[in-house]
């Protein structure tokens, strides 16, 4: 199996002010320079730019960005506009927008096309919910999403993918090891099946209630190449030892 750099990534989802930039700092002066992992924060867009000047090696996204360049499109900002506020990389497909916002498949390939067409980064997003997951289709359901929500452009050099069991996200509860194995290496030959050899190199991120007392054990696991993390990621001192629990 390929061996890849691990990404460690925090969504803080709408949660964080300016007076939050301590909490990056911290982040930044403890695995800013830590050269075997990558390590990214996806501030509220009103903090990009602050976030962005004051990185430290860390690097900085968005939690969305809209496919279109510009228009019509009230609350929204294009891959121009968050790269131009210092983000090198989106959140696309989230869960969350995905149920809040109805983004279907073919929203979240063309979000993911815009961001290739800025010259930024994507983190893909995939993930069943629990009626899913109780059906018995979960492999099933969340490789067709991902073959759905793949654009053209794919490549590793550009894109990841990170999978979110719904029904773990903020609820405490985690799929066991076996489970997140057997996703992982499933939506791993969906994208060689997509992307032949390239498909090797694309990180998939587990994203599920990861906290120190299990990122250990979520990192080692094959196919798994680091972490979307919620909650946890909203301290230093919850989301520093996930970054030191990512194997080197």
């Amino acid at each position: 199996m390929r061996q890849l750099k691990p990404y460690i990534v925090g969504n803080w989802k709408m949660n964080g002010s300016s007076a939050d930039l301590a909490i990056l700092k911290a982040i930044a002066d403890a695995a800013g320079s830590d050269t075997g992992v990558d390590v990214g924060i996806c501030p509220p867009a009103t903090l990009i730019a602050a976030f962005a000047q004051s990185a430290g090696g860390v690097h900085i996204g968005a939690q969305d960005c809209h496919a279109k360049t510009s228009g019509a499109h009230t609350g929204c900002l294009s891959a121009a506009m968050i790269k131009e506020a210092g983000a090198t990389f989106s959140i696309v497909g989230h869960s969350e927008r995905r149920a809040d916002q109805g983004e279907t498949d073919a929203d979240v390939a063309a979000k993911a096309e815009a961001l290739h067409d800025a010259v930024l980064g994507a983190i893909l997003c995939v993930g069943e919910t629990l009626d899913e997951r109780d059906s018995g289709n979960a492999i099933a359901i969340v490789t067709a999403q991902l073959a759905a929500s793949l654009p053209q452009s794919a490549s590793a050099d550009w894109l990841s993918v990170a999978y979110e069991p719904v029904w773990a996200i903020g609820t405490g509860r985690v799929p066991v090891a076996d489970d997140i194995a057997a996703m992982h290496a499933a939506l791993r030959a969906t994208l060689t099946d997509r992307m032949g050899a390239e498909g090797a190199g694309v990180r998939i991120l587990y994203g599920g209630s990861v906290n120190s007392g299990n990122a250990a054990e979520i990192l080692a696991i094959p196919d798994v190449g680091g972490a979307l993390v919620g909650g946890a990621s909203l301290k230093a001192e919850t989301f520093l030892p996930i970054i030191q629990a990512a194997p080197r």
